[in-house]
């Protein structure tokens, strides 16, 4: 990239000014500003179906559970007891809700399962992703292609600052108590570093298993993350493409280490036999998974919230089983092992998300990045677990005033990163540790991680 190949250009400079630097200089230089790796409470609004018992005492729960502020409580009124909401009424509820949030609120949590789903006149978009986006026919459409997502596999942590979206996810609970139980493991996973199993089943349902070439990259891909072992499960000849869901080999049974749930089946079996650690994240590839109340005969999402997992997705429609409409789970795991909560982890495996419902506690984030930097003997001393798998991260320098950004040319200060865990990086600093100025950071832009930036907060 041309700011890249700059700046390698102005580092062979770095070491020939520092002698004008004079011997009498003696402040350290600035510490570099270090990228967030997820939002925050503060930064998520609750909506409640006005008048809806339920709703109200989820969002209750939630607010008090989570701190979430007052003034991002927000009540509306929602057709009662309606699995669809009409694109022009659901127009003026965006409109009312929009109207109560600032600018700092990145993200949304609905506390009613009905309606979850949009109507326009001719498919219909998830309520999540209308909330995200505003209703557009484009995010929707059965089997064509949809309007892909900005937000897909992006390191933004500022959604609306930076795209004026706001991911959504529906807490999906039907009873105070589910939403209790759910909201509890939501807490019980933050900071946890759960240690667990990640299984990736590949079904004798080859329509529903399209996702098979990347759900068999995950053993090889997180075999050093720490805590976390893969299981890739391939049952799609065992038994035939004509056999039942109920063939063994197509669902786990009696497993107690479930962090990870990846298949495609319309009906999964055994749920009850198994037990999710906090913070688990679960979703099974078909139509209507995300159709709710009855997923029109298939199995829907709530079903894996019920049987304790912490998230999980489904589509509304008939979306057909294109791969861009459901969770990538590489994309997925790779966000939540460095950092994300639960409802940026989700959004981001989704390239088309229109027609995708996402269900779960959105705050939950079982691996936090807590990123500091120090200046201790001599060295740059980083601390974080938020490094973007094969990208390059260097270390820069700034004298002090508006002089160009230099990148430092010592070995140590360039680092490829590896698989996602916790990385303390030593960056020898030599004449620099006494030299003034300000270090930065440079990596993937948040927003284009092809491309490289100058990080901040």
């Amino acid at each position: 990239m041309p700011v890249v190949r700059a700046l390698r250009l102005l580092s062979a400079l770095l070491f020939a000014v520092l002698p004008a630097l004079g011997s009498g200089a003696a402040a350290a230089p600035a510490l570099p500003t270090l990228p967030r790796s997820a939002i925050t409470a503060a930064e998520l609004a609750v909506v409640i179906a006005e008048g809806d018992p339920l709703s109200e005492a989820v969002g209750l729960a939630y607010q008090r559970a989570r701190g979430i502020p007052e003034s991002h409580m927000v009540r509306v009124a929602l057709p009662a007891g309606r699995d669809a909401i009409g694109a022009t009424e659901f127009a003026a509820v965006k409109a009312a809700i929009d109207a109560r949030l600032g600018p700092k609120v990145q993200a949304t949590l609905l506390t009613f399962t009905q309606p979850s789903r949009v109507q326009g006149e001719r498919c219909a978009a998830s309520i999540t992703a209308a909330m995200a986006f505003g209703f557009d026919a484009r995010l929707c459409g059965q089997c064509a292609p949809t309007l892909p997502s900005p937000y897909f596999d992006s390191d933004s942590t500022r959604p609306y600052t930076d795209l004026r979206i706001r991911p959504s996810m529906m807490l999906g609970a039907r009873t105070l108590a589910e939403a209790e139980a759910l909201i509890a493991r939501g807490l019980a996973a933050d900071g946890s570093q759960p240690t667990g199993t990640g299984y990736a089943l590949r079904t004798s349902d080859a329509a529903r298993s399209v996702r098979w070439p990347d759900l068999a990259q995950l053993p090889a891909g997180w075999a050093q993350a720490p805590g976390l072992a893969w299981q890739y499960l391939d049952h799609s000849a065992a038994n035939g493409a004509s056999a039942p869901a109920s063939a063994p080999g197509n669902a786990l049974a009696d497993r107690s280490d479930v962090l990870f749930y990846f298949t495609g089946l319309a009906r999964v079996d055994k749920l009850d036999t198994l037990r999710f650690v906090p913070g688990a994240v679960a979703d099974h590839l078909t139509s209507t998974g995300g159709a709710l109340p009855d997923g029109h005969g298939q199995m829907t999402a709530l079903a894996w919230l019920a049987a304790g997992a912490t998230g999980s997705y489904g589509t509304v429609e008939e979306p057909c089983n294109h791969v861009q409409k459901f969770p990538r789970a590489t994309v997925l795991v790779d966000h939540y092992l460095r950092g994300a909560t639960l409802i940026e982890a989700y959004w981001k495996s989704v390239a088309w998300p229109g027609q995708g419902l996402f269900v779960g506690e959105p705050l939950a984030r079982p691996w936090p990045d807590a990123p500091s930097a120090q200046i201790s003997d001599g060295e740059l001393l980083l601390h974080t677990r938020s490094l973007r798998r094969g990208a390059t991260y260097r270390v820069a320098w700034q004298r002090s005033g508006a002089s160009p950004w230099q990148v430092l040319s010592a070995p140590a200060a360039s680092r490829t990163a590896g698989q996602p865990q916790p990385v303390t990086w030593r960056v020898p600093l030599g004449p620099l540790a006494e030299s003034g100025g300000r270090l930065g950071l440079i990596g993937p832009c948040p927003l284009r991680p092809a491309q490289a930036c100058l990080l901040g907060p």
